[in-house]
């Protein structure tokens, strides 16, 4: 997939595809240290070069995509996609779909359209590749996620659930 381009005001966007885990680790701060605030019993404290190194080796794995993007002067956000390939069992049918593990924008770069813009990638990528459809998951009392997927057309077809005991 060719980068992409979008002219916001004065400002161009790009989203390209990168490799840099350590700009990934950088701009993976802000999600994984909300996950933390939010669910402490089960998000660890954001550590980088722990992170560094897990996506160090995640970078190297050709079913995962990155998404950089930024403008002229900075990269702000990025997303992690993985192509999943379901086996078909007795149960279900073989199928693939293109699942967003993360989208991440840095605090003051949010609300400008930037997610939006991320997500029309991934469905560009996933139209690339013949792949009807797009998944993910967020925590379920993050209603900022909540509104952003639900206004971008995402409705549940499952639901994960628990119970501590």
């Amino acid at each position: 997939m060719a980068p992409q381009s979008k002219t916001l005001g004065a400002i161009v966007i790009n989203i390209t595809r990168t490799t840099d885990f350590e700009l990934i680790v950088r701009l993976n701060k802000p999600i994984h240290e909300l996950h933390a605030f939010m669910y402490p019993q089960y998000f660890r404290e954001y550590h980088f070069e722990a992170i560094r190194d897990s996506f160090k080796k995640l970078v190297k794995d050709n079913s995962f995509v990155f998404l950089l993007l930024e403008d002229e002067n900075e990269s702000f956000g990025y997303a992690w996609v993985e192509l999943r390939n379901y086996s078909e069992t007795v149960f279900t049918k073989a199928r693939q779909a293109l699942f967003v593990h993360q989208i991440s924008i840095v605090n003051d770069q949010k609300r400008r359209g930037h997610g939006t813009e991320l997500i029309k990638h991934i469905y560009d990528i996933a139209r690339e590749q013949g792949i009807e459809t797009v998944e993910l998951d967020f925590c379920a009392n993050n209603e900022v996620a909540k509104n952003f997927y639900s206004k971008q057309g995402f409705s549940g077809y499952r639901e994960f659930v628990c119970k501590r005991v």
